[in-house]
């Protein structure tokens, strides 16, 4: 055989295991080919990370185009630097529910499966009621704490209100793909998320600028474009959940509660949800320090370049997702061997992605900023600010690959841990002294990004490499 055939042979191959993905195709992830199972739920956990982080742009874009954009920009930055928060009980949350599942399913449970998944359901409703009220009432507040001038503020608050009050569609959309991805169907997560960023995309205009007898609603048109976009995905979900084809569906008799179950959850999921809001939080006072030395132009440049970052950062996020499925259902299946190969290839993969994503921002820097933001000031932060994070882009790839794997085991401790001693104890104050001490401003900022996730991206890997993982049951 020549090497073209063989070539032809790979592609070939390649092309049907990327079909396969992108349809949802049952497969025993405990047995095939690891390079086939990373693959099989990268590729969609990838895109349905891509598709989460599309939101955040397209809200960016419009209203970045609006008469008074620097205040809009902002208001959707820190809206979204405050919905880290929910996004990071739904992610703990969710974890939990992947690394149950994915047991289950390892352990041919489809029963325990379902039955676990419907309690993290009932959990998700309790929690996210008092985290919506909080936000509807306190909107202006919040905005006002994270360092936004009072015009801005008043500006933004009903933006602000109906992000917040429509949380329980974010936390449902990333706590049932979670359940999803468990039961090794990435697909159907993958595929929720283009529903609800298809009707985003179409709302989003239509909203903001105004359509025949629809007025225009400004900034508060992006809020409900992105809510009822979010709420249709969710549906989308739901049909499956409850209806489809897939390896497990939820039926009346799954949500009678049980408080052993529960407690299982809660105990992975609250070091979860912690390992997350510890990360979101330094997020917020990063972005709060940048809109403090930066003012208004500073702190929308900055908010630029982090909505751009975490457009190239989720898919990688998403791959390494991987990582966490492979490893619990691996382990379930009593193959701790093949659950860190697993987590290696995807390391591997990771890589690759990132070191593409760094050079795309030091060559695309510019244009992808102008895209977004036509005020010079603003376009010149973000791309200071784009590339000094980009340094660090490698690191923060193996970095979440390490997390996932730990989460993926039921280990939630151990990443929660390393984020508290890398972010509280180690980012911020790094932040604060280059921002303010040395009078680098945002810049220090900027600097202390790439810093710590280098850091905690050593330890972390150190403490995979000892294998305690292998260990824990769930």
């Amino acid at each position: 055989m020549t090497t073209i055939q063989k070539s032809a042979g790979k592609a070939t191959l390649l092309l049907r295991v990327l079909k396969e993905a992108l349809q949802g195709k049952k497969i025993d992830y405990t047995t095939v080919s690891i390079r086939k199972a990373v693959i099989m739920l990268a590729i969609p956990m990838m895109l349905e990370m891509m598709m989460e982080s599309v939101f955040a742009l397209v809200d960016l874009y419009f209203v970045g185009h609006l008469k008074e954009s620097s205040i809009a920009i902002q208001t959707v930055g820190l809206t979204e630097s405050v919905l880290t928060v929910i996004y990071s009980v739904a992610i703990g949350m969710s974890m939990a529910a992947t690394a149950i599942v994915a047991r289950r399913i390892g352990e041919k449970n489809t029963e325990g499966a379902a039955h676990s998944a419907a309690q993290v359901l009932i959990v998700a409703f309790l929690v996210n009621a008092v985290l919506s009220v909080a936000g509807i009432i306190y909107a202006k507040d919040i905005l006002m704490a994270m360092g936004a001038i009072e015009q801005a503020a008043e500006h933004g608050k009903m933006f602000t209100k109906i992000m917040m009050g429509s949380s329980i569609a974010i936390m449902l959309l990333f706590l049932i793909n979670g359940i999803f991805r468990g039961a090794g169907n990435a697909a159907i997560a993958m595929k929720s998320l283009w529903v609800a960023n298809i009707c985003n995309v179409i709302l989003c205009p239509v909203l903001i600028n105004g359509l025949g007898p629809i007025p225009a609603m400004g900034l508060t048109g992006a809020a409900v474009a992105t809510a009822t976009g979010r709420s249709i995905g969710v549906l989308y979900q739901c049909y499956h959940l409850f209806w489809g084809k897939g390896l497990m569906r939820l039926a009346a008799r799954h949500f009678k509660v049980d408080m052993e179950v529960i407690r299982s959850l809660v105990k992975i999921a609250t070091p979860g949800i912690f390992q997350f809001v510890i990360a979101s939080c330094s997020w917020i006072v990063l972005a709060r320090l940048v809109a403090v030395t930066g003012g208004e132009n500073g702190s929308a440049g900055y908010q630029t370049a982090l909505r751009l970052m975490m457009f190239f950062m989720l898919p990688a996020w998403g791959l390494s997702g991987a990582a966490s499925t492979l490893v619990g259902q691996n382990l379930g299946a009593g193959a701790p061997d093949r659950a860190e190969q697993s987590v290696m290839r995807t390391v591997k993969y990771n890589v690759i992605f990132m070191l593409t994503v760094s050079l795309i921002f030091f060559l695309l820097g510019d244009w992808l900023v102008g895209f977004f933001s036509e005020v010079e000031t603003v376009r010149r932060v973000a791309k200071n600010a784009m590339y000094i994070m980009a340094s660090g882009f490698v690191f923060y790839g193996v970095g979440m690959v390490m997390i996932n794997a730990f989460n993926g085991s039921g280990d939630t401790w151990t990443p929660t841990k390393v984020n508290f001693f890398g972010f509280w104890l180690f980012q911020i104050p790094v932040a604060y002294l280059l921002a303010q001490h040395f009078e680098m401003g945002a810049t220090g900022v900027f600097i202390a990004i790439p810093v710590a996730e280098t850091a905690i991206t050593i330890v972390s890997f150190i403490l995979f490499k000892r294998g305690k993982w292998k260990l824990k049951k769930v």
